[in-house]
């Protein structure tokens, strides 16, 4: 695999942390620095450490984790959608705003973001791809993508102040579906 295969195939596995970093920015109401370090080490963590997996996991168990991968993705990305779309309708303000990039917050995101790239890992040993090089790539570009994504959620949030969480969590339900679809074979690839 050529080194522009890996940096496509990186920046299209970026695309779920993005859309998810988006929701995150949508939901505070001044992004600091550390939220978007946080977001992007936990998605570009999870990102290099998925194919990883994948890869040491081999082809052994390929067709066990691509039979339920996407259910896994779908169930935690449509739970946490719909929370964030519950809590947005709550009159609760008093939760601290650092709570949400607490490991408890990001560590379901980071592995419903990252299941695919547990796939791709498996891939990766068939097709004798250098992983460590492959998997420092994967994390680097899903961290700064999902840091800058947190950014980009702020400024669309500032202007939908009043519905920007339910928003997110619309769009994680439907980011959950898109990957079940997608898996069903209802959608293309």
């Amino acid at each position: 695999m050529q080194i522009l295969e890996l940096i496509l195939v990186a920046i299209g596995l970026s695309m779920d942390a993005l859309a998810v970093s988006i929701c995150k920015g949508l939901s505070v109401s001044r992004v600091q620095p550390k939220h978007a370090l946080a977001v992007g080490l936990y998605f570009g963590g999870f990102q290099a450490l998925m194919p990883l997996i994948g890869y040491l996991l081999g082809i052994r168990f390929q067709t066990l984790i691509s039979a339920f991968d996407h259910w896994i993705a779908f169930v935690l990305l449509a739970l946490i959608g719909v929370n964030m779309i519950r809590e947005s309708r709550s009159d609760d303000e008093d939760a601290p705003m650092d709570a949400a990039f607490g490991p408890r917050a990001m560590v379901p995101l980071a592995v419903a973001t990252s299941i695919d790239a547990l796939a791709i890992g498996v891939t990766f040993a068939f097709l004798d791809v250098s992983i460590v090089p492959a998997v420092i790539l994967i994390g680097c570009i899903t961290c700064a993508i999902s840091a800058g994504g947190i950014y980009l959620g702020r400024v669309v949030g500032e202007r939908f102040q009043s519905h920007a969480e339910a928003a997110g969590g619309i769009v994680l339900v439907l980011l959950g579906v898109k990957i079940l679809l997608e898996h069903l074979g209802f959608l293309g690839t």
